[in-house]
């Protein structure tokens, strides 16, 4: 049986796309974001709509960046955590 170090490595857990739920919640509110978005793109000049389309190229790299650093202070946290635990656990 492999580690989970191992699992990861060979990509048989995705962390990206395996950390979170899509709730029922989630999946409305993504709803009224690409409806609003839609409508919104429709009233807007091809300028607009350009201007728009790199706000949100930059919006979505904001996002994944913030999503990533969330990952790795969460997953240090929890090494820290399990550290603490072998250390101190049998006191």
């Amino acid at each position: 049986m492999r580690s989970i170090l191992e699992e990861i490595w060979y990509g048989n857990i995705g962390l990206n796309t395996e950390s979170r739920k899509i709730t029922k919640e989630t999946k409305e509110l993504m709803k009224y974001v690409a409806d609003h978005h839609d409508n919104l793109r429709q009233t807007l000049t091809e300028e607009q709509k350009e201007t728009l389309e790199k706000f949100d190229d930059c919006y979505a790299e904001l996002a994944d960046i913030n999503e990533r650093e969330i990952f790795v202070y969460a997953f240090r946290l929890g090494a820290r955590i399990a550290i603490e635990i072998m250390k101190f656990g049998n006191e």
